[in-house]
């Protein structure tokens, strides 16, 4: 057996390298794994908030979801916008605050956007998810609007500082 050329150790190396970040990264995902949404703040040009009553939890919610394996953050927003409301962006979104959400689990965290020049290009129909959509003045909410959205909305608006937790 010849001895390692410089070139034939640094290759070995380096896949051995990637090997060894491939299996903490599975280790990781398992050990410490962590859970990552999005929410948007949709605003139309008029100034309203665009909310969804979902069939299974009481209450009007920001839109938003879950973000998928192989899925950014950006491309997950505009998933759940045009899923649960038919809306499209004016101006780019922009992040507002990143939370933790222990409500879902140890291991959930939330990211905030808030979006600008919505507009809802259909109308959205009922389906098994979403039963009503609307776009509301922030100062004439649902009366069942829930306290994370009303929080939101109050830490838009300057009113409350951030919070750290959903």
């Amino acid at each position: 057996m010849e001895p390692d050329t410089a070139e034939t150790a640094a290759l070995r190396r380096s896949l051995l390298a990637r090997l060894a970040t491939r299996v903490l990264h599975s280790y990781f995902a398992v050990a410490r794994g962590m859970t990552m949404g999005v929410r948007a703040a949709c605003f139309d040009e008029a100034g309203r908030i665009f909310l969804v009553r979902h069939s299974y939890v009481p209450g009007w919610y920001l839109p938003g979801g879950g973000i998928e394996r192989w899925e950014t953050a950006g491309e997950a927003l505009a998933k759940e916008m045009r899923e649960e409301g038919n809306l499209a962006l004016g101006a780019p979104p922009r992040l507002l605050h990143v939370y933790f959400n222990r409500k879902i689990s140890k291991r959930d965290h939330v990211l905030l956007y808030r979006c600008d020049g919505v507009r809802q290009v259909a109308p959205r129909p009922p389906d098994r998810e979403i039963v009503e959509t609307g776009f509301f003045a922030p100062d004439a909410l649902p009366a069942d609007a829930t306290q994370a959205t009303r929080r939101r909305l109050d830490e838009i608006a300057g009113r409350v500082p951030f919070a750290d937790v959903w």
